[in-house]
C-alpha cells in the first residue's frame, strides 16, 4: 500500500469552502441582475424617446408643409352628422393619421386616402372607430418597448397628444373653438380647429406636444360600459375612473378614488387607451397637464370611451416619470414630482395655468414664466 506523503494536503474543496464560493457567486449574481435590468430599461427608454423624437419632427414637417398643426380630431364629415354607417370619419379621425406621410408612412396614408370600394369604405376611411384595413394596424413607432400592455399590434398606441391644461370639454373644445394646447378639437357641425406655430407664444421649447400613456389592453375593464372593480384589481395608471363629479372645479378629487396604487373597491373604471390610435376621443389618444405624470385618471361621467371632462395624465413604466416631445422637436424626461400648482382650482380659458410648471408646459399661450427643469 502506498502511503500519502506527510504534509501533503487533500485535493478538492472542503464543504465550507464550497459553500463560501456558492455564496459569493450568489451575491455577484444578485448584484448583476439589477444592473442588467437597469441597462435594458435604459435602452427601452432611449427607444421610446426616439419614437417621440420622430413624432415631434413629423409635427414640425407637417406644420412646415401646411402652415398649421393638425387638429387632434378631424377628417371627413361633421361630428354629429347623421351620415350613415360608414361614409365619413364623422370628424373623429385622430391627428396621428395625417402625420403618417411625414414619418415614413406614405404607403399607409395613401391606403387610408384611397378608400376600399369592395368593402364600401369611402376615401379617407369610414367612421373613425370602425374597422378599416389601412388603419387596423398601427405603425411600430407608436409603441413604447417598456409598455407591456399590448396583446397584439392591432390599432395600439403608447403615445398621446397634449390636450392642454384644462379638464373641461376635451372632446369638442370649450365654447366651440377653444383649446389651451396646440391640438384643436373638432366642434360639432363645424370645421376642425387648427393652430399655427405663431400661436405658441409661450415658446416652442416650453410647450409639450406628445407624451406617453400606458396601453390598457391587458386589464379586465375594457368594456364599453364601465364595470365596478374590486380592491387591487386595476392600477390607476391603467384606467380611467368614470364617476368623479366636480372634476372641472377640483381636479384633485381624482386622487381620492385610489388606495395609492389601485382604484378603490367600488370604482367604475374603463381602460380604453391603446385600442384605437385612429380615433380622436380624448380617452383614446390624449392627455392633459393637470395632475402630474403617473397620477390617477378620472372622468365626470361617460361610456364607450366618450367621456368629455377628464383628468388624464401621461403614464409610463419608466422609473420616476415619462418622456415628452415638445413643439420644437426636443424630447425631455418629465418627473412625477414636477410642480403642479393648485390642482384644487378650476382652470380659466385664458391666462396663466393654475397647475404650476406642469400646467404651463401644456398651455401654448398662457403667458407663464417658464420654471421647469429635468
Amino acid at each position: 500500500m502506498t502511503k500519502r506523503p506527510v504534509g501533503r494536503p487533500n485535493s478538492g474543496f472542503t464543504l465550507v469552502e464550497l459553500l463560501v464560493v456558492i455564496a459569493i457567486i450568489g451575491i455577484l449574481v444578485g448584484l448583476l441582475l439589477p444592473a442588467v435590468q437597469a441597462a435594458r430599461e435604459a435602452a427601452r427608454r432611449m427607444q421610446c424617446s426616439n419614437n417621440l423624437k420622430q413624432l415631434g419632427l413629423s409635427l414640425l414637417n407637417y406644420e412646415s408643409a401646411f402652415k398649421k398643426f393638425p387638429s387632434r380630431s378631424g377628417g371627413t364629415g361633421p361630428y354629429f352628422a347623421n351620415t350613415g354607417l360608414g361614409n365619413s370619419n364623422r370628424g373623429r379621425r385622430s391627428g396621428f393619421i395625417p402625420l403618417l406621410p411625414f414619418i415614413e408612412g406614405n404607403n399607409q396614408w395613401n391606403a387610408v386616402v384611397a378608400g376600399d370600394v369592395a368593402n364600401n369604405d369611402p376615401p379617407e376611411g369610414p367612421h373613425a372607430w370602425r374597422s378599416y384595413a389601412p388603419w387596423n394596424t398601427s405603425p411600430g413607432f407608436m409603441r413604447c418597448p417598456s409598455d407591456g400592455g399590448f396583446v397584439n399590434a392591432t390599432r395600439t398606441n403608447s403615445y398621446a397628444m397634449c390636450a392642454g391644461d384644462m379638464v373641461e370639454s376635451l372632446t369638442n373644445g370649450l365654447s366651440g373653438r377653444q383649446a389651451r394646447g396646440i391640438f384643436g378639437a373638432r366642434p360639432s357641425n363645424t370645421q376642425s380647429v387648427f393652430y399655427t406655430i405663431g400661436s405658441v407664444s409661450d415658446g416652442t421649447s416650453n410647450t409639450i406636444a406628445f407624451s406617453e400613456r400606458l396601453c390598457q389592453q391587458n386589464t379586465p375593464v375594457r368594456a364599453q360600459n364601465p364595470p365596478t372593480v374590486n380592491a387591487g384589481q386595476v392600477e390607476y395608471v391603467l384606467g380611467v375612473h368614470t364617476r368623479v363629479a366636480g372634476l372641472i372645479d377640483n381636479p384633485s378629487l381624482c386622487r381620492t378614488v385610489t388606495d395609492g396604487r389601485y382604484f378603490a373597491a367600488g370604482s367604475q373604471v374603463q381602460s380604453r387607451f391603446g385600442i384605437a390610435w385612429q380615433d380622436a376621443q380624448p380617452m383614446y389618444v390624449a392627455f392633459n397637464t393637470v395632475l402630474g405624470p403617473n397620477s390617477p385618471a378620472c372622468a365626470d361621467g361617460g361610456t364607450w370611451g366618450d367621456s368629455t371632462h377628464l383628468v388624464i395624465p401621461p403614464a409610463s413604466r419608466h422609473t420616476g416619470g415619462v418622456n415628452a416631445s415638445f413643439v420644437d422637436g426636443s424630447v425631455h424626461f418629465m418627473s412625477d414630482n414636477i410642480d403642479t400648482g393648485n390642482t384644487s382650482a378650476r382652470q380659466t380659458l385664458t391666462g396663466p395655468s393654475m397647475y404650476g410648471a406642469w400646467g404651463a408646459l401644456g398651455s401654448k399661450s398662457g403667458g407663464e414664466v417658464n420654471s421647469w427643469s429635468e
